[in-house]
């Protein structure tokens, strides 16, 4: 099985004494593998087991052990070395389940922006062989000289297995006054032994918490190697953790492992989390990772989309240069792979590209498809078209179909020289040799020619567009609306605007384009009715640029009140107001006020307050410097939940004065990234006290005072799902004692509430009536296109939250450190 001799149970003579059962001697298979039949006689004798002592618990709850005067006692297998051996069973890695997700083919019939790096199979599997690993002494049983204690340890090392967690604990408990660390560890090596891990772990964080423990890096090691490669990245994350503190560096087997485990996890935050580790393990271990290692790492970067890809550039770069300073083998994926993500940096790093096509030619690698595309990218970014006419001749050279990419970065180079009608023809060119079109390919076109003005052209080509069935239109709505902006026919922009309400879900720069149409024109009324569609509706929003536009409709129209309301409006919101319109404004004010204040304070209003702290509930994390003085927020969405892309714009405008200046987006760009974090300053040190007080999530003392319903608004809606039946799933991390006050807190609110533990998460179920009361106190809180939640919630919990849908809240405990699942009757 792995560990030291593999002698199995057989039938055991279980019999019954008074009250008590009694288990006698087995008999023991040989030290040799065990076949697939003894094992099944293990696990139907241990079940057989289980069963009666479960139902004589019913008459006497007290965990009685076998008596020491009686029937030899249940004996285990003796075993006093255990070498830290990995077994190859679970070897195959990142390459067949991780990576597997994020491996596509180029799928050229979509947009750009979802292009994958396409890779070799089995370009990365990482081989676990001989990693190095501490020795594990335990003690045979026979040497130890109680026979008491021998039988208690046999009983509780076939009693413990069958059990729940809740249930296993207080069996732990029963034996305190006795057992001491060697007793611990010899049970807990016994549960891993037998691929019992999780009742090892159990065992293992139980003597953490009495007086007698002492470190043992060796037995650490073992079991986070043995919870890494059953994936369960979070226990194995806890003993890596736990080895840290204690001053000591984990084993080359541990880093590994633990990498592992976090690819092959599809949730949001573990592949950084894999780079994390990467980076200790060379710089903190001095250790040098496996040539394999290396790779599924690297294809792990570049296996999302470019767009997402491209932030791990700098991760990629250092991957490389471990490669380099090794002196280990260079795939020729490692190369393609890393100029793809130069070609997708918004400033492209000419010499670097050059250099490494060079170290490929010298090492006899030829250019991929993929590295010619990338190279093509490049090309459409700086406008060179000599380059880029070598490389289409290039890329034609092959056998299989065109890349309809290479069409679109062509007709984007010759939009950069001023040749919009060569663009023109590349496009009809694509057409005929493709026999249709992208829907990459129609955006870039209509864009090229609406900035060319080429009005008759644009039109004929998003009627063409729109009958394909092609989705999405609303860039290419955009584009055309730009252009009659800049060619002042305002009548026709009104009509393609509402055209696009009845064809496309509307977002904040089509209504802003509308409504400086509508300021320009002098329609102040309509034009303030749309600013307030805007401002009401949570997931368009309004934004600086919305509020000047309005606010110069009012100063052009004389309409001085409402100047000032709108100016009011962004001295609260911190948004920055015009030169021009701010020597206009300080004249009309100068009339009616004594000061003008300026919006240039930052202060956190109530409503981000209590922003702050829901979303702290549902997951938020905060970043403190060393003294702890100045403190960083955080703020990742998901990339596939539609909750978290309505919820990031709005967000995303709530704190934009807070906003590292690398997270603002020009009016031109009105993109908003998926992570973006604040300055680093002292103003949230309250808040990182309370919740991240030592680096990890906590439960304040006081949340029970703090949970008002736009709270819990935001809790549900960062960190909350909703099914099709209405329940309300809400996650939490924190201490037990942290959700008990909540859970609390909810009941006093009238609505009860069940509570389940998955690893280090806790999850609060709030069902049937109870889930009615609450989506009704936070309603008027919840996004505008997040109030019919239940149709949208029910295909993120589908797509995006696949661990919710394994918790069970009407079967026993889940917890996987003891029971927490509260009632009516064990909620305090």
């Amino acid at each position: 099985m792995g560990m030291g001799g593999s002698c199995l149970y057989d039938k055991p003579l279980i019999s019954l004494v008074g009250n008590r059962f009694i288990v006698s001697a087995p008999i023991l298979c040989s030290k040799t593998t065990p076949n697939l039949n003894c094992l099944k006689r293990k696990t139907t004798v241990l079940k057989h087991f289980c069963f009666i002592s479960q139902n004589r618990h019913r008459f006497n709850r007290s965990f009685s052990l076998p008596p020491v005067s009686v029937a030899k006692p249940y004996q285990l297998p003796s075993f006093r070395t255990v070498v830290a051996a990995s077994s190859a069973s679970v070897e195959q890695l990142v390459g067949e389940h991780a990576l597997s997700e994020g491996e596509e083919n180029w799928d050229l019939s979509n947009m750009g922006d979802v292009e994958v790096f396409d890779f070799d199979k089995g370009f990365a599997s990482t081989d676990m062989k001989h990693l190095s690993a501490p020795v594990l002494e335990v003690k045979e049983l026979d040497e130890l000289p109680e026979q008491w204690r021998r039988s208690r340890l046999a009983w509780l090392c076939k009693e413990l297995p069958a059990h729940k967690p809740g249930t296993l604990i207080r069996i732990l408990n029963a034996q305190k006054k006795w057992m001491r660390q060697e007793d611990a560890t010899y049970v807990a090596v016994h549960c891993m032994r037998i691929r019992e891990n999780e009742a090892g772990f159990r065992v293992y964080k139980w003597m953490m918490q009495h007086h007698w423990y002492r470190f043992d890096f060796a037995l650490a090691t073992k079991l986070a190697d043995y919870m890494g490669k059953e994936r369960k990245f979070a226990k194995c994350r806890e003993i890596f953790d736990d080895i840290i503190n204690q001053g000591r560096v984990p084993s080359e087997s541990t880093f590994h492992i633990l990498i592992v485990a976090y690819l092959s996890a599809p949730i949001q935050g573990c592949l950084e989390e894999a780079c994390s580790i990467y980076n200790r393990m060379i710089q903190l271990g001095g250790y040098q990772p496996r040539l394999s290692l290396h790779n599924s790492l690297f294809k792990a970067l570049i296996s999302k989309p470019g767009v997402s890809s491209k932030h791990y550039l700098k991760q990629a770069e250092f991957i490389f240069h471990n490669l380099v300073t090794t002196g280990l083998p260079i795939h020729k994926d490692i190369y393609g792979g890393l100029i793809w993500l130069h070609s997708y940096q918004e400033t492209i790093d000419k010499e670097r590209i050059k250099s490494l096509r060079k170290e490929m030619q010298q090492a006899g690698i030829e250019e991929s498809r993929e590295v010619l595309l990338s190279i093509l990218r490049v090309c459409s970014k700086e406008g060179d078209v000599e380059e880029a006419e070598k490389t289409w001749l290039k890329i034609t050279h092959f056998d299989s179909d065109f890349p309809s990419q290479a069409f679109v970065y062509r007709m984007e180079v010759y939009s950069k020289i001023g040749e919009p009608m060569k663009s023109l023809d590349i496009f009809r060119e694509m057409k005929e040799k493709l026999g249709g079109s992208s829907v990459a390919a129609y955006h870039k076109i209509i864009e090229i020619l609406c900035k060319s003005q080429e009005m008759e052209l644009a039109e004929s080509l998003m009627m063409d567009f729109i009958t394909s069935g092609l989705k999405p239109l609303l860039p290419s709505y955009i584009h055309l609306m730009n252009m009659y902006f800049n060619l002042g026919l305002h009548a026709k922009l009104e009509s393609v605007f509402s055209q696009c309400l009845e064809k496309c879900r509307l977002n904040r720069t089509i209504y802003s384009i509308y409504l400086d149409s509508l300021v320009t024109v002098g329609n102040i009324d309509k034009a303030e009715d749309i600013f307030n569609q805007m401002n009401n509706d949570g997931a368009i929003g309004i934004n600086s640029r919305s509020c000047n536009i309005i606010l110069s409709g009012y100063l052009s129209s004389g309409n001085y009140v409402k100047a000032e309301k709108i100016y009011d409006l962004m001295c609260q919101k911190k948004y920055d107001i015009e030169t021009t319109l701010m020597e206009k404004l300080e004249y009309v004010l100068s009339l009616t006020r004594r000061n003008v204040k300026r919006p240039v304070s930052l202060k956190l209003s109530i409503e981000q307050r209590e922003i702050l702290i829901g979303m702290l509930l549902g997951g938020l994390r905060i970043e403190s410097d060393e003294q702890r003085k100045n403190h960083m927020i955080r703020f990742d969405f998901n990339e596939n939940s539609g909750t978290h892309s309505s919820l990031k714009n709005h967000i995303h405008d709530q704190f934009h004065e807070w906003l590292h200046p690398s997270f603002k987006p020009s009016d031109a760009s009105e993109a908003i990234p998926y992570r973006f974090c604040t300055i680093s300053h002292s103003y949230f040190g309250f808040y990182a006290d309370q919740f991240w007080p030592k680096g990890f999530p906590m439960i304040p003392k006081l949340i029970h005072r703090w949970l008002s319903p736009r709270v819990l608004a935001y809790w549900y809606m960062y960190g909350g799902h909703r099914n099709e039946a209405g329940d309300v799933l809400l996650k939490l991390k924190g201490s037990r004692e942290g959700v008990e006050k909540i859970v609390k807190t909810l009941k006093a609110k009238s609505m009860d509430c069940r509570v389940k533990r998955k690893g280090r998460v806790f999850w609060i179920g709030i069902f049937g009536s109870n889930s009615i009361w609450f989506w009704k106190l936070i309603e008027p809180y919840i996004l505008d296109n997040l109030k019919y939640f239940p149709e949208a919630g029910s295909r993120s919990l589908e797509k995006n939250s696949e661990e919710t849908q394994t918790i069970n809240f009407d079967s026993g405990s889940e917890s996987d450190e003891g029971s927490s699942e509260y009632t009516d009757d064990d909620s305090s």
